[in-house]
Order: structure tokens, then sequence, then C-alpha cells
């Protein structure tokens, strides 16, 4: 069992405790939530709160969450568009709305699945029964290059590499607004938004997140970015875009609440990975083109100038 404590706002005044608790902890659905009110596991100064309770904005609440189910991912034959394999490493080309592993919400049809079918048992074990092979994560409305390891011993190559960033993964993307720089370097740690669970955020006592940009095209109130990584936390270019105040074009997490038309989440998308061989020693640099509907994206913005 693990119990997390919560602390609602004046913002949060007046909503019910099920629907709260949904929003502030994403493992929870809103029947789960309410499932655990009515079981005595969501509780202010030790007293139990009802599944309706409406909240003053001044509450702390104890949230007793119960032991994860244990899963097992299996294969499914799920079409992967593979850009680099041999014994060792497998690299493929995910598409947008391609979960990566199984997690609540998603316990199929991930890019895990898929990696399970096309390569059988010929994947690492270091991340566990659901994450096999997986060295990093994209987001699943993120597209782009993703490496898994086939081995253990692989794994660990490229898990270190992650680490002295010599695997290096680089990114384009449309951000809102015209950047006033060339290039430049966003270095601002990233943790867990202090006001919505579900979001990261630049927060004191965050993890050192650092993301070099460089601009390839500008379309007035748009920008045409690259960026590498130098760090990977979750969302890192969505959140340190944002924080810059130009949030990637179709981010409805971090940016305008409303989708783009013909745009499916953010435009964003993994174009370059380069690292070194786990069992030869040699560099691999690989990449991949853009996706249609970031290359109509551009189109279109171009068209207008």
């Amino acid at each position: 069992m693990e119990t997390v404590t919560l602390r609602a706002s004046e913002a949060d005044a007046g909503e019910r405790l099920d629907a709260w608790l949904c929003a502030q902890l994403e493992e929870l659905t809103r029947s789960a939530a309410a499932r655990l009110c009515t079981q005595g596991q969501v509780t202010a100064g030790g007293k139990p709160l009802a599944k309706n309770y409406r909240l003053n904005g001044t509450e702390t609440v104890e949230v007793t969450l119960p032991e994860p189910e244990i899963l097992d991912a299996v294969p499914q034959e799920i079409p992967l568009d593979v850009v680099y394999e041999d014994a060792d490493v497998i690299v493929v080309n995910k598409p947008k709305g391609l979960v990566v592993h199984p997690a609540p919400g998603h316990p199929d049809g991930t890019l895990v699945n898929a990696l399970l079918y096309h390569c059988g048992e010929s994947l690492s074990g270091v991340g566990g029964a659901l994450r096999p092979g997986i060295v990093h994560r994209i987001d699943r409305d993120t597209s782009g290059l993703i490496i898994a390891a086939k081995n253990d011993f692989a794994h660990q190559k490229l898990a270190a590499q992650l680490q002295d960033h010599t695997l290096a993964r680089t990114y384009e993307c449309i951000v809102t607004g015209n950047l006033r720089e060339d290039a430049g370097t966003v270095d601002a740690p990233i943790g867990r938004c202090p006001t919505d669970r579900k979001k990261m955020a630049v927060v004191s006592g965050g993890r050192r997140a650092v993301t070099h940009w460089e601009v390839l095209e500008r379309f007035g109130g748009f920008t045409y970015v690259r960026c590498r990584l130098e760090t990977g936390r979750t969302h890192q270019i969505r959140v340190h875009m944002a924080h810059m105040g130009h949030p990637i074009l179709g981010d409805t997490v971090y940016g305008a609440k409303k989708p783009v038309p013909g745009l499916q989440g953010q435009c964003l998308h993994a174009v370059g990975l380069q690292f070194v061989h786990p069992r030869t020693g040699e560099m691999v640099c690989l990449s991949c083109p853009l996706p249609e509907e970031f290359v109509r994206q551009l189109d279109k913005l171009r068209t207008r100038m």
C-alpha cells in the first residue's frame, strides 16, 4: 500500500472529491477514485471522505492506494517501422498514438507488445515484465526514433550512455510564437507539477533538465525548431518550450487547449538518434523523415508567408 498526500487549493473549492482525485492522480480513473472513497481509503484529518464530498479548498487529503496489479505483456502483431536491427538492438520509428509500454489504461496494443511479437524472447529483461527491452520512452503523441535492447548486456551499455549523454537524441518541432534568438539552451529543473499531478513543470527542487535548441525556419507566429536532449526527463521538450513561452503546436497539455485541425497531439518528432554500438563500439547514426502531418503543417505555414 502507498499513501499519497494531496493539498487542495482555493481554485479547487466546490469541486467534487472523486473528480478532483482523478485529476490529481494520473493512475486513477474516476470510478477507481470513487471506489477508494467508499472503502474509506480517502481521508482528511483522519476522517473518511465520501466520494461526493465538495472541497472547500483548504483540505489536506490522504489517499491510500492499492498495490498495482501484476500484468504480463503479451506479443501482439502490430506493424513496426524498423529503422535498424541486429542481434543486440532494434530501432523503430514510432508512430503517433502508440503507447510505449503497458500501463493502467493501456494494458496492451503498445510498442512493447509489438516488439515481443517481432523479436520473440530476444528482448532484455532489465526493464521488468512490462518494459522488456525499453531503454528510454517517447510520449504517446510524439513520433520518431526509439531504441530497444535485445539482451541485458546491450541494455546496460545503452543505459550507461543515457547517463553520460553519449546516446544523443534529436527532435524537431513547431512552436508557437517567434523565438528571439537563433539558438540557445534551457537549463531548468523538471518535476511533478504541484497543482496538477498529470503534468510536469519547471520547479525548484526538480531533476536537472537541459535542452539545446536552434531555429530552423521562422513563420512569424510560429517557429520550426530542432532540439537536442542532454537529459531525458518526462515531457522535457514540451515543458521547456512552454517554460520559454513557446509551447509546441498542438500540445493541449502545455499549450492551447484547442486541438489543431489535421494534427494529432503535439507537432514533435524524434528525427535523429546516435549511439555507440554496445558490442562493436562503433558509432551508429540514424535518422527518419518527418511524418506526413508534420510536413503538411510546415507547408501550410510556408504558404502563408
